[in-house]
């Protein structure tokens, strides 16, 4: 099943093949967008700060009953952060939010 197919990255990360994109997905609906797509298999889920929806496909991997480590989530920086510390500095401010949350 491509659900369970993967591809081993550089340093032996396995990343699923195939996996939920969020664009266009309002913050109010990626939780159950999430969530849904996680039952059916789904263990790669993409995201981004553009998007908007941060959020929401947070609290759909946490609703999901799916252990966080068996989950491959990523999210992309606005494309006008253009150096390390600015992106460094906002991915601290992310993560705290997401940890109190």
């Amino acid at each position: 099943m491509v659900l369970s197919e993967t591809y081993t990255l550089s340093n032996e990360v396995q990343i699923p093949r195939l996996g939920l994109g969020t664009w266009f997905i309002d913050d109010d609906r990626a939780a159950q967008a999430v969530k849904d797509a996680v039952a059916i298999g789904y263990r790669n889920i993409d995201t981004a700060q553009a998007y908007g929806n941060e959020r929401g496909v947070g609290e759909g991997v946490r609703a999901s009953c799916i252990p966080r480590d068996e989950l491959f989530v990523s999210t992309k920086l606005a494309a006008e952060i253009k150096n390390y510390d600015d992106a460094i500095d906002h991915y601290r401010i992310a993560w705290s939010k997401a940890v109190s949350a």
